[in-house]
């Protein structure tokens, strides 16, 4: 009797793939392991932490005077610098897919109010800063951005992740008023500007600060956003209850505005003279102001973009970030749009590391930062909100978590540890990413040489350390050509 086989069980249906959405699709959301929440969390996280640049670069730009004597309306400036950088955010967001805000640098606008515009009008020096990124654009689409970016050690870019950290700390430690300097110090910083804590804005800025420690160790979700909140309203209560001079907020006091609704003004827009500095200045002096343009624009973005793209895990195990030539072209493009609006030169701003620590990945973080700046041109008055002490805990943070790459560095290697070492502390010690990359490169090239390892030295790292030579040596330079 012939033996009849069971029939095989039926094979189980094969699991349906779950569809992923248009958001997901764009922005690869599942790809880099973070959601649309995380996103939006991160994107209105940095939206808060920028927000006082809104503020502070019209009073910087608004302040000086051209060669002319002319100055720049603060309100009109502001809609410009908020318009600007809402523009250059979305950009990065939909082309560069990266959480990278955008807004007038604090690094490049002082080197157009005080090199530019004394020997220039003030449609000359944007235009300088147009011709700023179209030279970024350029280095980007022809590649010699990434060139440039891949020729750096990796140890150098380590280090910079490293020196960001303790230069945004430093930054909102300074603008808390936790630390300072008073003439009559012997020393160039102080606790506090006497040697001790004082003032209200201080308490906020501790009191935020501890907050938010709390929030973030016990991994709460939103522990930025929601300390910096709670940072703003129990300033606007004091500054409503105490007697505080509102110059100690800072460049915001935090006061709830008449009206949140304000009329954009536009009247500086496309007001650019692009080739007129060099006519009115001299060919000599307009371009050494362009260079020093160039050369901050360049490595400032440079910094920022490898500091934030390692903490948000976007960086290769050779430092090399995917996308990196769209991300480039658009903060080239960035400091377009700046300079065409009289916004002075958009570029990634650090506190976009604020986000990141909250869970942004891509550029949909962007996208809603972008969104708010932009919201800004009708909603000015809430960028005179929350007061920099509110806001400056998150820096702080950052700069502890960015701190903690410096793990990744062979420290028993004085070939490394040394242009290494130089490059962090140089970024804080002297208010500067491009400082703290020059030194470091030319440590590196110069140490390597002392050594005989010309094989482990990239071919453009002399040419950079040429560039950086003449940057550090710019003055004399400017003597010598006989520039005031």
């Amino acid at each position: 009797m012939t033996e009849t086989k069971a029939a095989p069980p039926p094979k189980s249906p094969s699991p349906i793939p779950r569809s992923r959405s248009v958001l997901d699709r764009f922005f690869d959301l599942s790809g880099r392991g973070t959601t649309v929440a995380r996103e939006v969390r991160g994107g209105v996280t940095t939206f808060v932490a920028m927000a006082y640049l809104v503020v502070l670069i019209p009073l910087i730009i608004g302040d000086a005077k051209d060669v002319t004597g002319a100055q720049l309306d603060a309100a009109q400036l502001t809609t410009m610098v908020a318009l600007s950088a809402g523009l250059s955010t979305l950009l990065m967001g939909l082309v560069g897919n990266a959480p990278l805000a955008m807004a007038a640098g604090l690094g490049v606008t002082p080197i157009v109010v005080f090199q530019a515009a004394p020997h220039m009008t003030w449609p000359q020096a944007m235009g300088l800063v147009v011709l700023e990124g179209v030279v970024i654009v350029l280095f980007a689409l022809t590649g010699v951005r990434t060139l440039i970016m891949d020729a750096i050690p990796l140890a150098i870019k380590q280090a910079i992740g490293v020196g960001i950290g303790a230069f945004i700390a430093l930054i909102g430690l300074v603008d808390a008023g936790f630390v300072g300097h008073h003439e009559a110090s012997a020393t160039p910083v102080t606790l506090g500007v006497f040697g001790k804590l004082t003032g209200w804005p201080v308490v906020v800025f501790c009191a935020g600060l501890v907050l938010m420690l709390v929030l973030f160790v016990r991994r709460v979700p939103g522990a930025m956003l929601i300390s910096i909140v709670a940072a703003t309203v129990f300033a606007i209560v004091v500054d409503s209850v105490a007697a505080v001079d509102p110059k100690a907020w800072g460049p915001v006091e935090p006061k709830l505005p008449d009206s949140i609704v304000a009329t954009p003004q536009f009247d500086l827009l496309f007001k650019v003279d692009l080739f007129g500095g060099f006519e009115r200045a001299g060919v000599v002096t307009a371009s050494v102001v362009l260079f020093t343009l160039v050369l901050s624009g360049f490595f400032d973005a440079m910094g920022t973009i490898l500091g934030v793209g390692e903490e948000a895990k976007m960086l290769d195990d050779k430092g090399r970030m995917p996308g990196i030539s769209k991300i480039l072209t658009v903060d080239g493009f960035g400091a377009i749009i700046g300079g065409g609006v009289n916004g002075s030169a958009n570029t990634a701003v650090v506190e976009s590391a604020a986000g990141v620590a909250e869970g942004a990945r891509t550029g949909l973080a962007s996208v809603v930062t972008g969104g708010l700046l932009t919201a800004l041109i009708f909603l000015t008055p809430l960028a005179g909100v929350v007061p920099i002490g509110a806001a400056a805990p998150a820096l702080v943070i950052v700069g502890a978590l960015m701190m903690m790459h410096a793990r990744k560095i062979d420290w028993e290697d004085l070939e490394v540890a040394i242009p290494a070492f130089l490059t962090i502390v140089l970024m804080p010690f002297t208010y500067s990413i491009t400082v703290g990359v020059a030194a470091g490169v030319l440590a590196y090239t110069l140490l390597k040489a002392a050594r005989g390892k010309f094989g482990e030295i990239h071919w453009l790292l002399y040419v950079l350390s040429a560039v950086f030579l003449a940057y550090f040596a710019l003055h004399p330079i400017e003597q010598a050509l006989g520039i005031n």
